[in-house]
């Protein structure tokens, strides 16, 4: 993420550099691992100052899992969240966060670990509902997921883990898409003590 953000450039031990580049004109939506949050209702954290459209808004509260939520709130969309997100679970801040990020509409996403702070059940509904290439709302964009959660593999075009800053492996796995077992050996290994930078799908937002 913070070479994708120009703030890390590459410097390998054999002389070699580089940067890593979003291509001019993307739109980027990113969901940071630790959730922010605007001192204001629900729906200006999701709006986030763009017009209200309401069948992509209901959607995106669908799809989030944040409809439940929104029941459980005295004012529904209309709560105040307190400052930095104090009235509200870590799992619903980063669904906010998720959400604000849905809504823009953007060319990419950059997903830093955004399932850590929902349960599995959830976590599910996200990945099928948001992340998939089928069935998800962004689903036909590109999606830079960084996870250590085995469940969004099926999905993936690419992973490559990382630990301390180096590539342990990396794997082009849509052509595992139509098996049911994917050769999840071949990384957990890795997964158990790192996390995998993953391309759930290639499109040319991002040059190297």
């Amino acid at each position: 993420m913070s070479a994708l953000f120009g703030d890390m450039d590459l410097v390998g031990s054999d002389g070699v550099n580089g940067r890593v580049n979003i291509r001019s004109g993307i739109t980027v939506g990113y969901v940071p691992q630790q959730a922010w949050i605007l001192n204001s209702t629900v729906k200006d954290n999701i709006l986030f100052g763009r017009p209200m459209v309401r069948e992509l808004y209901d959607r995106v509260l669908d799809t989030c899992a944040l409809r439940q939520d929104l029941l459980q709130l005295s004012d529904s969309d209309e709560t105040v969240i307190g400052e930095k997100g104090v009235n509200l679970s870590g799992g619903q801040k980063q669904r906010v966060s998720l959400a604000r990020a849905v809504y823009s509409g953007a060319d990419l996403y950059l997903l830093d670990d955004p399932l850590s702070a929902v349960d599995s059940h959830v976590g599910k509904h996200i990945a099928r509902k948001v992340l998939d290439s089928r069935t998800g709302i962004i689903g036909n964009k590109t999606r830079l997921l960084i996870t250590n959660q085995l469940f969004v593999l099926p999905d993936v075009d690419l992973i490559v883990v990382l630990k301390d800053a180096t590539i342990l492996a990396n794997h082009h796995h849509h052509h595992h898409r139509a098996q049911e077992s994917l050769p999840t050996t071949i990384i957990w290994p890795f997964l158990a003590h790192s996390l995998a930078v993953i391309l759930l799908h290639h499109w040319p937002a991002v040059c190297f």
